[in-house]
C-alpha cells in the first residue's frame, strides 16, 4: 500500500477527534468529551506553536479495480524547549491508526516523515513520545522504529478532566 503523508487542515477536525476519542478508550479505557476533544483539535490546527497534526492517507479497493484514497492514521506533535541542550524536542502524541490499516506501515510512514522534518529543521534535538507502561505491543513498535526507554517516569497533576 502506498501511504501519503499530509499536514491536516481544519476540515479534517472532526476525523482526528473522533481518532483522538478512539485512542484513548482503546488505551486508556477512557471515555472523553467529544466537544472538548473537538475544542482541543481545532485550537491545535489552528496555532502551529501548540501542536501540528499529520494524516497518513492509503488505498482502499471499490470492486472492479477501482481504488479511492482514505485517511488511515494520524499523529500530533508538540515541542519541549530544552536549556540542558538548548534546542527542541518534538515529542509524537495522539497516535492513531484506523485498526483496519494497522501492521500495513502506516505508523512506519508517519514517524518516518516527522523524523526528515526534525532533522531538517534546525534547533530541534530530537523525537520523543510516551507509551502507556502495559501497551507492550505499541512498545516493541517504537523500538522497531529505533526509538529507546529514555528511563523517565511522567508524573502530572491534572487541574481539570
Amino acid at each position: 500500500m502506498q501511504i501519503d503523508i499530509r499536514d491536516a487542515t481544519p476540515g479534517d477536525a472532526g476525523l482526528l477527534a473522533q481518532w483522538s476519542a478512539a485512542m484513548a478508550l482503546e488505551t486508556e479505557s477512557r471515555v472523553l468529551t467529544p466537544a472538548t476533544i473537538l475544542a482541543g483539535v481545532k485550537a491545535g490546527i489552528a496555532d502551529a506553536a501548540r501542536a501540528r497534526y499529520f494524516i497518513a492517507s492509503g488505498s482502499a479497493g471499490l470492486g472492479g479495480g477501482e481504488t479511492v484514497r482514505v485517511d488511515v492514521g494520524t499523529l500530533m506533535l508538540t515541542r519541549e524547549w530544552s536549556d540542558w541542550r538548548n534546542g527542541d524536542w518534538w515529542w509524537i502524541q495522539s497516535v492513531y491508526v484506523d485498526p483496519g490499516y494497522r501492521r500495513r506501515g502506516v505508523l512506519s510512514a508517519l514517524y518516518r516523515h516527522v523524523e526528515v522534518l526534525a532533522r531538517q529543521t534546525d534547533g530541534v534535538i530530537g523525537l520523543r513520545l510516551y507509551v502507556e507502561r502495559d501497551n507492550a505491543v505499541a512498545q516493541r513498535t517504537y523500538s522497531a522504529l529505533g526509538m529507546a526507554d529514555a528511563g523517565y517516569r511522567i508524573y502530572e497533576a491534572g487541574f481539570s478532566d
